[in-house]
């Protein structure tokens, strides 16, 4: 242990001489501010989604001993099956209230570990998979201030472990993939077949490796599917389990999938009224190839410090090569209501898995992806507390970004180890958030909040801004609540609505006519965030209910 002060001396001096380069990508002064909401909540991040009610389920996993948060009333899970404790009396899972900075334990029943899920359109977190017991169970939880998980034995047709959700059209989950799973299903069951082939991941499959565990899953405009596993891609159909498009491979071939984690999401959908919508990808970080063996053997690589951009939509899609100030391995992505995006979380070198991460990245980095190449990414304010392997992160209503998780361990490891596990919360607000932009920010009025609305419709929304409004920088955005593990924000999705319309009212208030999407395809039925967004400036959000 007598060298753990030199380790963290060597490993301050490589994050200083790290950052120095960041400054030439920089536009302007790093911006952001950190806030330290919980010290602990008694169980680490390893999961995270946000609920309609302004609360976030937040579980870890129940195979490593007691937690830090005891379960309610003398409740105790009695689990024979469990490996660490076969009656354990404390909590591997919590909801976290947003507005009162609250948060009480929850109680799932078999192993949560290395799960996915995402959200229904009735608003029910419908969560599935995991480790052990865990690996075939469908778990619900509704939101409502004492409601408690409940699980469906045998929900699933195949083992679940490191799987990708994502939801569809029709209201179904789709869960793709898994350890030594190449396959998809469906969920609820509705249909006969249970299982339906992919081998689209079992030739992404490193022998040894995998690295394309959590497959990045995202619904296309046209109603298929865009699958990134490892370095490449491909677009299917899954109704008739038909592969319709073969991506090229990233220039360099390097993986970005589990182990070797780097992170995706879909871009802002636009011009949604246009007869051909265009649909981007973005891929960030990750590890060079061989990274995972390296770390296994105690040296760590330096993480990719490249993103790579597609246009799924194009008849002859090409990646385009971008590089980050920052390399980064197990990061997250977040799309903001503004429709820039967060990279957040994650280590400068090594990859996934048990202590093999190294050089934590501090700094947050904004993309700004309408802006020229050379000239998206801005590098935000530090947070200090180390966010490695099983972090987390989510936007909230407020527009501010929940961050929590960290456990590069087997256990819980408080003290003596290199990287503690994390069990704190944290907010990071983005620059939008400063009080300096108080009288250009929107104030939505309406509609209320819960309000449903239909598809390729009208709709008005009315705000208050105080301060002089330009017209032509109004636009309003909806965005999906995603489930976020493994830096992968699983059904995240961004629409911008723009406005057809801005009325002044008088008093300070406008009217803004926007068109609705006009398909599932687009955006799924299910609840989403409204905000409005004036000279980059995002109101808070409003819960609506697409239908």
């Amino acid at each position: 242990m007598s060298a753990t002060p030199f380790v963290f001396s060597v490993l301050i001096l490589q994050l200083l001489f790290a950052s120095q380069p960041c400054h030439r990508f920089l536009a302007a002064a790093a911006d952001g501010r950190w806030q330290l909401l919980q010290k602990s909540i008694g169980v680490s991040a390893m999961h995270m989604q946000l609920l309609r009610n302004d609360r976030v389920v937040v579980f870890d996993r129940t195979d490593f001993g007691p937690s830090k948060l005891p379960l309610p009333n003398g409740k105790c899970r009695n689990d024979p099956s469990d490996t660490a404790l076969k009656v354990d009396c404390t909590a591997h899972s919590v909801e976290y209230d947003v507005l009162t900075n609250t948060f009480r334990p929850l109680m799932v029943q078999t192993d949560v570990w290395c799960s996915s899920g995402a959200i229904m359109p009735n608003g029910n977190l419908v969560q599935t998979g995991g480790f052990n017991d865990g690996e075939r169970r469908v778990r619900t939880f509704s939101p409502c201030s004492t409601c408690d998980w409940h699980e469906t034995p045998n929900g699933l047709a195949a083992k679940r472990w490191y799987a990708s959700n994502h939801i569809l059209p029709d209201g179904r989950q789709i869960v793709v993939g898994g350890r030594r799973q190449f396959n998809y299903e469906f969920v609820p069951k509705t249909i006969t077949a249970n299982t339906f082939s992919l081998p689209f991941l079992s030739q992404t499959s490193e022998r040894g490796v995998e690295n394309n565990l959590y497959p990045f899953v995202f619904l296309n405009v046209d109603g298929n599917l865009f699958i990134f596993a490892n370095n490449r891609a491909i677009l299917l159909d899954y109704m008739k389990n038909k592969v319709v498009k073969t991506y090229p491979t990233i220039p360099g071939g390097d993986p970005r999938s589990y182990p070797s984690t780097g992170s995706a999401i879909l871009l802002p959908l636009k011009n949604l009224k246009a007869a051909a919508i265009q649909a981007e990808v973005l891929v960030c970080g990750g590890a060079p190839k061989g990274s995972y063996v390296q770390a296994v053997r105690g040296k760590f690589i330096g993480a990719l410090n490249t993103c790579a951009r597609i246009k799924i939509t194009d008849p002859n899609p090409q990646w385009v090569m971008e590089t980050m100030p920052l390399a980064r391995v197990m990061g997250d992505m977040i799309l903001l209501p503004n429709g820039n995006v967060l990279l957040i979380n994650g280590a400068g070198s090594g990859t996934a898995g048990w202590e093999m991460g190294r050089n934590p990245v501090l700094n947050p980095v904004l993309y700004k992806p309408d802006n020229k190449i050379g000239t998206r990414f801005e590098t935000q304010n530090p947070t200090t507390v180390p966010r490695l392997y099983h972090s987390t992160a989510a936007l909230l209503r407020d527009g501010r970004v929940l961050v929590g998780g960290s456990n590069p361990h087997a256990f819980y490891n408080l003290t003596g180890v290199l990287f503690p596990t994390e069990l704190s919360l944290e907010a990071f607000s983005p620059a939008y958030l400063d009080t300096k932009f108080n009288n250009i920010r929107p104030t939505i009025t309406a509609p209320k909040s819960m309000s449903g609305i239909k598809y390729g419709t009208k709709l008005t929304v009315r705000v208050v801004i105080t301060g002089k409004v330009a017209k032509n920088q109004v636009s309003v955005t909806m965005v999906a609540p995603a489930f976020n593990t493994h830096s992968f924000s699983m059904n995240q999705r961004l629409l911008v609505l723009g406005n057809d319309k801005v009325a002044a009212l008088g008093k300070a208030t406008y009217d803004i006519d926007v068109t609705t999407p006009r398909s599932g395809n687009l955006a799924p039925s299910g609840f989403y965030l409204l905000f409005v967004v004036h000279q980059g400036i995002p109101s808070k959000g409003m819960w609506i209910k697409l239908q």
